[in-house]
């Protein structure tokens, strides 16, 4: 006679691909990462959502052209359902509006944070695939997306700042809340093989004092039909399919899509809002 275990494989949801893109400051062109990066698996036919998780400064919508009337700060009054709220794009990506300069939702407390998450196991409808395009820097949603998501994506440019701030978001997420792997985009490479160069520069520093494994996904070169598809604000892959950023893009998405996704609870969306409920605002410490 089957066991229950057995009927819980069969009528599981399935597996969702939850992917947090994350830098170690602003200016790393990470939202428009995110932004392509789900454009890329929604017209590869992945059901695609992304959430905006820079609550307190959410730009997702501007660069999409998009105009939210309402946002995760009515999902967290209970004025709105949260499926009240999400748009959804051109291409088919169901888009998670957060508020822009509104101080208090960029400093949640952890129930706050919670009652958000929670509004996620209501949603209709399967998803294969959720980005979370988080806040820049350390803060304490920065670090509960990238401890919650199965994969995070570092976006790193060729920069000293960038090469410095990317090795603390690893180091704190290495050592304080014991993540271990981290794939790692080089953004707005002028020349081949530099992506390849500055991530070397950054494994040698990992090597030598963390105990972390990076796994290099390519680059993305500076493009000028990037910044005009930012001006006319759609995604690149919809404006200039064609151009070498866009190329590029597509194949991230085809990179990511073989990313290994976990077996059983962990490999669905309610692990991921479960994780996300469990965990207590992160405290920083001084790092030596």
């Amino acid at each position: 006679m089957p066991q229950p275990e057995a009927y819980a494989r069969d009528f599981a949801p399935p597996p969702v691909q939850v992917i947090a893109v994350t830098g170690g400051k602003g200016g790393t062109g990470k939202t428009a990462v995110s932004v392509n990066l789900a454009t890329a698996f929604a017209r590869a036919g992945r059901a695609t959502m992304l959430l905006d998780g820079d609550l307190g400064l959410a730009n997702v919508d501007v660069l999409l052209g998009l105009t939210p009337r309402c946002t995760l700060e009515h999902v967290l009054s209970g004025e709105r359902q949260l499926e009240e709220v999400i748009l959804k794009t051109s291409s088919g990506v169901r888009v998670v509006p957060a508020s822009s300069g509104v101080a208090r939702m960029a400093a949640l407390k952890a129930t706050e944070q919670a009652a958000i998450v929670r509004a996620f196991s209501t949603l209709p409808g399967s998803l294969d695939v959720l980005i979370v395009d988080t806040a820049a820097g350390i803060s304490d949603s920065v670090l509960q997306f990238c401890q919650s998501a199965q994969q995070v994506l570092v976006v790193l440019r060729d920069e000293p700042t960038s090469l410095t701030d990317t090795y603390a978001l690893i180091k704190i997420l290495s050592r304080s809340h014991g993540m271990r792997q981290f794939r790692v985009l080089a953004n707005m490479t002028r020349h081949a093989g530099q992506g390849d160069s500055v991530f070397r520069r950054l494994q040698r520093v990992t090597d030598r004092y963390l105990e972390v494994t990076l796994d290099f996904v390519g680059e993305i070169p500076e493009d000028a039909a990037m910044r005009m598809s930012v001006q006319a604000q759609r995604p690149l892959l919809e404006a200039y399919p064609s151009s070498p950023a866009a190329r590029a893009f597509d194949r991230l998405a085809r990179v990511a899509r073989r990313w290994p996704m976990p077996d059983g609870p962990s490999g669905r969306m309610e692990f991921f809002l479960e994780r996300m409920l469990r965990r207590p605002a992160p405290k920083l410490k001084v790092l030596k």
